[in-house]
């Protein structure tokens, strides 16, 4: 029973599976550490092809450090688990201390002993379920801060352009990011290609508005209610219903198509762009960390808040992790 014991220690792995590995080994401690490290493997082997959606994200943040974890398993019942939240913090707590920069670096990094890889496997060995780093970023900055929000699904750490930043302050900011997920920590920051894509949308979008007003407005000139007319299920719905003639039906049906049609070749292309102009300023406002509206008052931008609280403070980076669905 004191070799069992002390096989537990080592490998924190179960009753029978440290006893059934002293038989094999004939009470040789460190060939049974290996067959049960092996038994890890072949698990993880064994669990490739399954998803691991669940999990835990720690963040940790020292001086101009800063990282988020996020580590992976199968089901909600392993993620919660003491040990397993342990070894994500055991992960972290190396990383920052190591100032890791990559994944790659992280997985090759030797915590007493051990590469992380083998310390994934061996907690593969203890649990059955498939394991993996989901997630691992960091941020460098003159002052950092980290967020772990309840639960331990979603982490942020964000950086700041000066040292030595009232902590409340930081962490205020931290919250805000995982509050109300920002794109970007400005306009300048904000990838082109999602630029382009805001502004593509905003256009269409306009464009669609100001055709159906003139299909709505048309429609009311004939004496029929636009509201009949918004879709041809609600067409037909309508004339089940006795709301409106098959005559009526015909009679919008050409007035929508020839109004549509001589709307959207006769647009005004600068009250077009003026008004898609407006909705990608409006994305800027909700999506760039430093022009959204701080949670704790809306009287106060990000930027505002900031400038507030030390001038020329400015976040100039951030990340977020989120296991959950936004």
């Amino acid at each position: 029973m004191a070799e069992i014991t002390k096989l537990r220690h080592l490998t924190s792995a179960g009753l029978m599976d440290c006893k059934k590995a002293l038989a094999e080994t004939d009470g040789d401690i460190e060939a049974a550490v290996e067959i049960l490290r092996k038994k890890g493997q072949a698990v993880a082997a064994k669990r490739e092809d399954r998803e691991a959606s669940e999990g835990c994200v720690l963040a940790k943040n020292e001086g101009n450090f800063a990282a988020i974890v996020a580590l992976k398993c199968e089901t909600d019942f392993v993620a919660k688990n003491a040990g397993f939240v342990a070894l994500t913090q055991k992960l972290l707590d190396a990383a920052v201390a190591n100032k890791v920069k990559t994944l790659a670096e992280l997985n090759a990094l030797e915590i007493d002993g051990q590469t992380v890889e083998a310390l994934i496997v061996q907690e593969v060995g203890k649990t059955g379920e498939k394991m993996e780093i989901g997630a691992y970023e960091i941020v460098e900055a003159p002052s950092t801060i980290s967020y772990n929000h309840l639960g331990n699904k979603l982490s942020t750490i964000v950086g700041f352009n000066a040292e030595n930043v009232d902590y409340q302050v930081a962490r205020d900011v931290a919250m805000q990011v995982a509050s109300m997920n920002p794109v970007a920590v400005d306009r300048a920051s904000v990838p082109a290609a999602v630029v382009e894509s805001e502004r593509t949308v905003a256009i269409e979008k306009t464009k669609e508005e100001q055709v159906k007003k003139a299909v709505e407005a048309a429609l009311r000139k004939a004496g029929l209610n636009p509201a009949h007319f918004d879709s041809e299920a609600h067409i037909e719905s309508n004339i089940t219903k006795g709301w409106i003639t098959a005559e009526d039906a015909d009679k919008a049906r050409v007035i929508i198509k020839e109004t549509a049609e001589a709307k959207a070749a006769n647009l005004p292309e600068q009250m077009i762009q003026n008004i898609a102009n407006g909705r990608v300023n409006k994305f800027y406002k909700e999506s760039c960390l430093m022009e959204q509206e701080f949670i704790k008052d809306g009287s106060l931008t990000i930027a505002q808040y900031l400038e507030q609280a030390q001038k020329g403070l400015v976040a100039v980076e951030f990340k977020r992790v989120n296991l959950n669905q936004d």
